[in-house]
């Protein structure tokens, strides 16, 4: 029998017993009595500065917020008389009043919490017209852009940078009417700290954080008949695509996305799923080869650029330990516009690559003089699942009617371990698999490495590879990563390898992806699960489910890279990195 305290209280008359500590948000939750709110977000920390979940209690004097006020023994609560409607309503439209009348041509027109919430309570009037903040939108950034004037200074993205993910580039500044939210001195965001994750825009209610956005330099590169104009996708984008059109969360759409992407105009649709493959035998590799010559260890994974930039800016010294492969998408471009311009006699300065992502970071790392070779770009564009739903839905392609398309070859085909990249534990997986078969000399029976798998913050684990013992990390969101990072820095526990996603649950959980569908939120753990079980059941559905056993790359190596970390491998498929501070910042 548990012996934890109940709390019995009353809400809108009605009598419910629930644990000590309850909210009384909560609470009414439990009889089904929605309170509205804006700030609050049930994974971030209480702020309580909105004010629209306020409720009367019987016995105080004035309304209190719910999302803050504890339950206590006998508390009456009222959440829907007509003062507190009222009261509820003019806080929408004190907000509303100090906010741009641009919804019309807003990106987040109809998906707009505030919106959303001025219906339910219903305001249909602008009242308290008065003097309105003003800021120009800060859009020189490659990957965010801040319109503070849509700022309704909730706090979310503040909360989620750092309580997520532990950067602390946001916070307010200033007071009262002239509080805004801006990295610190008012910095552009390429000049702080910030990592270009993104979550600080999945985190905004309405669209003071949005991605920069691509979109009309491929309408563009589309319309050039000179232009030859191919796409990739990252292995999340089918697990969360359809969510843009109204499929349940969880539901693979891969074979719709190739013909929608068809139907837009691209001349060759490629998958990022090939050069993840490719990855694995690139970093099982350079695995191999560190733990036989007594090279830097751990290997960290690299393929993830919010890490890599909160490296640079937060652990410069632990740069020599990350492992040297470019991400999927740059491989892939550097492929592109090498092989596969030599394979089909077009000259690369016609092709013109775009990539689709869950990430921001990524248009930020497509930009970086890393990832040029002989100066030359390798990816063009990139654009998140949000802004290829709009594409698709802007070109009134029917995407729940189309029939299912397959990958273009040479560069389409891959293995089940690649699809796994897109989730926490995936990266991992896939090399295990790679990397066991190497060492042992003996084929798998069992390719699945489930100890790995968590859409839970961070796991190690200790594996046993033939007569090798491998200490392996897996973490994702980097407040979490930290955590993992200063066992490493201080030499409390050694690792062979560490696997490490910038965002919550690894690229299903991306920045760029979908905004949660209604029942929802972001950061929701069981949306997450539901995104990385439609990349395992597409792994399990699969011939191939090994990286190395891909036929398309064993021909790439024959014909063209030669051995895996050769000569030619190294230069298309591999890069280095920067320290961005003197010192780094912890």
């Amino acid at each position: 029998m548990s012996n934890e305290k109940k709390i019995t209280l009353t809400i809108d008359g009605q009598q419910l017993t629930v644990p000590a500590g309850t909210t009384v948000m909560d609470a009414a939750e439990t009889i089904g009595i929605h309170i509205p709110r804006l700030c609050y977000h049930p994974s971030l920390s209480l702020e309580g500065s909105c004010r629209v979940c306020i409720v009367k209690i019987e016995g105080m004097p004035s309304y209190v917020t719910s999302c803050s006020t504890m339950v206590t023994e006998g508390m009456v609560v009222y959440t829907n008389e007509p003062d507190v409607r009222e009261a509820r309503r003019d806080i929408v439209e004190l907000i509303l009043d100090n906010h741009p009348r641009a919804c019309l041509t807003c990106e987040r027109d109809s998906n707009c919490e505030l919106q959303n919430l001025a219906y339910t309570v219903g305001v249909r009037e602008r009242l308290f017209e008065g003097e309105r903040k003003r800021y120009e939108i800060e859009d020189s950034g490659k990957s965010v852009i801040r319109d503070a004037e849509k700022c309704i200074l909730c706090g979310r993205c503040v909360r989620v940078c750092h309580e997520v993910q532990g950067v602390y580039n946001l916070s307010q500044h200033n007071r009262g009417f002239n509080t805004v939210v801006t990295p610190a001195h008012g910095d552009k965001m390429d000049d702080s700290v910030c990592i270009q994750c993104g979550q600080c825009i999945n985190a905004c209610p309405t669209a003071s954080l949005q991605e920069k956005r691509h979109v009309d330099r491929i309408w563009k590169a589309l319309a050039d008949p000179t232009k030859h104009v191919v796409v990739q996708t990252a292995p999340s984008i089918r697990a969360a695509i359809g969510e843009e059109f109204g499929y349940e969360p969880g539901t693979p759409c891969t074979g719709k996305m190739v013909t929608a992407l068809r139907k837009l105009g691209f001349d060759k649709v490629f998958d990022s799923n090939f050069s993840a493959d490719l990855t694995i035998i690139e970093e099982s590799n350079e695995l191999i080869e560190r733990v036989k010559s007594g090279g830097k260890l751990p290997l960290i994974t690299s393929c993830s650029p919010g890490w890599i930039n909160f490296m640079e800016k937060f652990y410069p010294e632990l740069m020599p330990y990350a492992s040297t492969c470019r991400s999927p998408m740059s491989m892939l471009s550097a492929l592109l516009k090498t092989y596969y311009a030599e394979k089909f006699a077009i000259d690369p300065k016609d092709i013109f690559v775009v990539a689709v992502m869950p990430c921001v970071a990524k248009k930020y790392e497509m930009d970086r003089p890393e990832h040029y070779i002989d100066g030359m770009q390798l990816t063009d564009a990139v654009v998140t699942t949000r802004e290829l739903g709009w594409m698709i839905k802007s070109n009134s392609i029917n995407f729940k009617g189309l029939e299912d398309g397959e990958f273009d070859t040479p560069l389409g085909e891959s293995s089940g371990a690649a699809d796994i990249f897109g989730t926490t534990g995936g990266v991992m997986e896939a090399a295990l698999r790679t990397a066991a078969e190497k060492i042992t000399g003996q084929s798998l029976d069992h390719v699945e490495f489930t100890d790995v798998r968590a859409v839970e913050g961070f796991r190690e684990r200790t594996l046993q590879v033939g007569d090798l013992s491998l200490n392996i990390g897996v973490t994702n969101g980097i407040v979490n990563a930290k955590k993992l990072l200063e066992k490493v820095v201080s030499g409390e526990k050694e690792f062979h390898v560490i696997e490490i996603m910038a965002c919550p649950g690894g690229c299903i959980g991306g920045g760029g992806q979908p905004y949660p569908p209604k029942g929802y939120k972001i950061l929701d753990p069981e949306l997450l699960r539901k995104r990385a079980q439609a990349l395992y059941t597409i792994d399990q559905g699969k011939k191939l489910r090994k990286s190395h056993e891909n036929p398309s790359i064993q021909a790439l190596y024959d014909e063209y890279l030669g051995e895996p970390g050769g000569k030619k491998a190294h230069k298309l498929l591999h890069t280095h990195y920067n320290q961005k501070f003197p010192k780094g910042i912890k």
